[in-house]
């Protein structure tokens, strides 16, 4: 999966196939293993290579590979593997054992930089990783395993995807010998990548810099994660070791460590010194500058189109951020254009994660090297190849996909185009200061959110005044489109330069709108404060999507994004669509039917035979844990009323047959009361609470929600409003659109959700349209208390509501929660400040080691007014004190009398407290003060030291 900018393999058929470069010659002594298993047994070799820094150079680098091959059979046919950004030769070992037993001879390494090997990250920079793939391919000619096609020149393909694919392309156009090529999810031009511009006639040097992307990938380079240092990493040139299938090579692959040290700048980590600077420089401007372009295209095949003369396999995911489809199409366009065979899939995945098919895509490119490296007659599949999303399942909650193909590569324009006129005037829209808040369309590597789109879902947010929106008619018919919309677009500002981010909703007939696959097209309108602005052509993300009957198609032009980098100062932009949107469309695709899944027929089959072996152990069962499971229980109507019933609930810890973190349990909440749980830590007070929302499971007793039995996701949940350890919020949105998203994720009518009321309650004034980040803690509290108050929930739950709180605010909730129970909603709020709690609460919940301890009214818990305390004159001594108290304490009406330092503690039973002053004055004691001396705190740990 894609992880933090790093592309790694699923293991167990579950991968996302990786891809990197650098390799080998001059040998050193290597490790030599047998990685076994059915159906074949795999040889495998280790042994680091010296490679010269750079060609010429008497400086040498160490790298990392390991050589896989079938025992016996002859020569064969070879596969360089490489992997992805962050991985290593390991990360791509199943993969490789997998080509051997297809029986091929697969050399893998770790680029340099990664892993065990030496050197420093160029990003597949010609004189350096690129250089090590060609000596890779020496060595490959130099084993008797492999198959020559003359004298140094090996039967050679070459695979990888992300890092990796732009080094099978890159060494595929920088050395001859490489037959065939299978690139997936990589680059084209890394310039136009990183700095994308999405107007016809623009390039990287008006780019918009994908600032988040770029930063992942540059931190994950640069934190020192990637392996050991060079010559100092692993075992030296002449060590060996032994490797097992589904083990690790010597000694495990080294983690951590930078570079040789001091030999870049600080936060370069392993990245060239070069690499480092130009980052540097364009992460504080945001504009590629001349220099930088330079390197980024010096590492692109784009700089070397004409010499790509092989067959070439051209895998792209839909679900891709950082290297989308446009950049597949630049390489199947060239590639074509060279004369050479090429085929381009569109698999439901890429960086962003989402639905993986990499088995079917490694099963393709398998094929692909059988028949352009074996020369067999393989099927290697349709010229064009792309994954649909047709919604989810009913039984696995997962995306259905279903392949469509047609017998030539229609390009980003189609085969036919359909126009969509939109309206909507000219429009006046403003780049915040400092770009934020930013809108959001996509968080890099977070392929949940693709793939929520994909079955129309997804998370898109556009600020008020921050974007134009452009609106087609509602469709009398379906439209399916596949490619790259267009659509000109007429900007003027007020400054030379327009930053735009351009993305086209699905917006569907009950207002909900959907970004496909969350892509957006960034663009940089130059000259736009020209007196009549300017038109461009506006490139849309190309992506494959259908839009339903009656649904509309709505163009978006904002001024910020999250992963982008968006000019600081403010800016005001006029923008209007005076042509109608231009949509590609395929007439030739054929759609397969849906497979069928296995579970189709397993799961009724299965079904069966556990029934039949619930019904025949069902008693046995009951009989072995003392346990009897049920369906779930029917709602008590006598209990409709009742906010809270807690019966008999107990809790074990994990693994534990006597130890509980809840024993049996028994509590009743009626409506309006405000209810505190009390009890030290390890009480059980959250754990109690977790069961209560259905986190969760007891493993006795039951608790109903207004008669109602709590089970995990149980409709009845929906009246409860709950803060229990913390809120979580984006803390780049502000704290009124995070309420917003938050209600909406719910799935309930907007004006349900009184937010009105919530944001009363939560008194952030204007600080409710800043971003969270800035929050101080108090304020991200009373944000989270507002956030458990929407929807004005009959039963609210609140865990150390007033953390953060200064004292004018813990007095605001105070009342606030009285409020809000006197409307006849129930409160239940945990807390440590029992002042508060005493204050605010009308009943209390002790509870200490898991079981109750006491439950009821706060006035009866506390003993009211009936235990005073007697403050006695100076030099009353505490012989006279303790004398008093005898005499007090033998008294009719009087439970007991107890002497303190300052004074007598008196419990009343019966007499008054006029009738007792009497009495003290009687018997001379000299009294200077009379009160309540029983408050909650004491109650609290008079209790809880009795229990203990």
């Amino acid at each position: 999966m894609m992880l933090g900018g790093v592309w790694r393999r699923r293991p167990k058929g579950r991968r996302a196939v990786g891809a990197g470069l650098a390799a080998a010659l001059v040998v050193a002594l290597g490790t030599f293993g047998v990685a076994s298993g059915s159906p074949a047994t795999v040889r495998q070799e280790d042994r680091f290579l010296e490679l010269p820094e750079t060609p010429g150079s008497t400086a040498a680098v160490r790298i990392d590979t390991s050589f896989f091959t079938l025992a016996g059979g002859g020569p064969r046919p070879a596969v360089l593997l490489a992997h992805g950004f962050g991985g290593s030769k390991e990360s791509e070992r199943e993969r490789a054992v997998q080509l051997a037993r297809s029986g091929y001879a697969v050399l893998t390494w770790s680029a340099r930089g990664f892993g065990r090997s030496g050197g420093k990250i160029g990003l597949d920079a010609p004189d350096r990783e690129i250089e090590d793939v060609k000596r890779l391919v020496d060595w490959l000619a130099a084993r008797p395993e492999v198959r020559l096609d003359g004298p140094n020149d090996p039967r050679v393909g070459i695979t990888g995807a992300s890092y990796g694919g732009g080094a099978a392309l890159l060494g595929a156009a920088y050395d001859p010998r490489i037959d065939a090529v299978a690139s997936q999810v990589t680059w084209w031009n890394l310039a136009q990548a990183l700095f994308p511009q999405g107007v016809a006639d623009g390039g990287p040097a008006d780019g918009v810099f994908k600032k988040l992307w770029a930063g992942i990938f540059f931190t994950t380079g640069s934190a020192g994660g990637l392996g050991a240092s060079g010559a100092g990493a692993g075992a030296g040139a002449g060590s060996t070791g032994r490797q097992q299938a589904g083990g690790s090579a010597a000694g495990g692959p080294a983690v951590g460590g930078p570079a040789e040290a001091g030999s870049a700048a600080v936060g370069c980590g392993r990245f060239l010194d070069e690499l480092c600077a130009l980052y540097n420089r364009v992460a504080v401007s945001g504009r590629a500058d001349a220099d930088a372009v330079a390197v980024l295209e010096r590492s692109s095949p784009s700089s070397v189109a004409d010499r790509i003369k092989v067959p070439t396999l051209v895998v792209q995911g839909q679900q891709d951020s950082l290297f989308p489809l446009d950049q597949g199409d630049e390489i199947a366009r060239a590639v074509a254009a060279n004369g050479a065979p090429v085929a381009v899939d569109w698999f439901a995945g890429g960086h962003d994660g989402g639905t993986d098919t990499s088995e079917r895509v490694d099963a393709r490119v398998t094929a692909w090297f059988d028949r352009h490296l074996r020369g067999e007659d393989a099927d290697t599949g349709p010229a064009f190849r792309l994954t649909r999303t047709g919604g989810v399942d009913s039984t696995g909650f997962q995306a259905v996909l279903r392949g469509a193909d047609a017998d030539a590569y229609p390009g980003l324009d189609g085969t036919s185009t359909r126009t969509v006129p939109l309206s909507g005037a000219e429009q006046t829209v403003a780049n915040p200061p400092g770009g934020s808040p930013p809108n959001l369309s996509t968080l890099p590597g977070i392929g949940a959110l693709s793939q929520l789109a994909s079955v129309g879902g997804g998370l898109a947010l556009d600020f008020p005044g921050q974007f134009a929106h452009f609106d087609s008619a509602p469709l009398d018919g379906p439209l399916h489109l596949t490619g790259a919309p267009t659509v000109p677009v007429t900007v003027r500002a007020d400054r030379p330069d327009a930053v735009l981010f351009a993305k086209l909703y699905d917006l569907g007939p009950d207002g909900k709108q959907t970004l496909p696959q969350q892509l957006v097209a960034p663009l940089r309108v130059t000259g736009a404060d020209a007196a009549a602005g300017r038109t461009v052509e506006v490139v849309l993300p190309a992506v494959d999507h259908t839009f339903e009957s009656g649904h509309r198609l709505r163009l978006v032009l904002a001024t910020s994004d999250l992963a982008y980098h968006s000019p600081a100062e403010p800016a005001t932009y006029r923008i209007s669509a005076p042509a109608p949107l231009t949509v590609p469309v395929v007439d030739g695709l054929r759609t397969e039917a849906a497979p069928l899944p296995a579970r189709t027929w397993l799961l009724p089959l299965a079904a069966v035979a556990v029934a039949v072996l619930l019904l025949a152990g069902g008693r046995l069962l009951g009989l072995v844990t003392g346990r009897r499971r049920g369906r779930t229980p029917v709602p008590d109507p006598a209990l409709a009323g009742v906010p809270l019933r807690i019966t008999g609930l107990s809790k074990r810890y994990r693994g534990s047959a006597d130890r509980y973190a809840v024993r049996e349990l028994d509590v009743t909440v009626e409506q309006g009361q405000v209810l505190g749980l009390l009890g030290p830590n390890g009480a059980g007070k959250t754990t109690t609470l977790r069961m209560l929302m259905g986190l969760i499971t007891p493993d006795e007793g039951e608790i109903r929600i207004f008669g109602h039995a709590v089970r995990p996701g149980a409709p009845v949940l929906s009246r409860v409003g709950a803060f229990v350890e913390g809120a979580g919020f984006l803390p780049h949105l502000t704290g009124r659109a995070n309420l917003r998203l938050y209600w909406q994720a719910t799935g309930r009518p907007e004006q349900d959700a009184h937010l009105a009321e919530a944001l009363e309650i939560a008194g952030l004034g204007e600080a409710l349209d800043r971003a969270v980040r800035t929050y101080s803690q108090g304020m991200r509290q009373r944000l989270a208390i507002a956030q458990a108050m929407l929807g004005l929930p009959d039963l609210l739950i609140l865990d150390e509501p007033t953390n953060g709180l200064d004292p004018p605010q813990i007095r605001e909730m105070r009342e606030v929660m009285i409020r809000y129970a006197a409307a006849g909603r129930t409160v239940i709020v945990s807390s440590h400040l029992l002042a508060e709690v005493e204050q605010s609460c009308t009943h209390l919940v002790v509870m200490d080691r898991g079981r109750l301890i006491t439950a009821g009214p706060v006035g009866e818990i506390t003993g009211a007014g009936e235990q005073l305390l007697v403050g006695t004159a100076p030099g009353y001594g505490p012989e006279e004190l303790a004398a008093a108290a005898g005499k007090i304490a033998d008294l009719p009406g009087v439970a007991s009398a107890a002497a303190e330092e300052d004074g007598l503690v008196v419990r009343l039973d019966g007499l008054s407290a006029t009738d007792l002053l009497a009495e003290l004055l009687r018997i001379g004691v000299p009294v200077e003060r009379v009160g309540p001396q029983r408050r909650l705190e004491d109650a609290f740990l008079s209790l809880i030291g009795g229990a203990a």
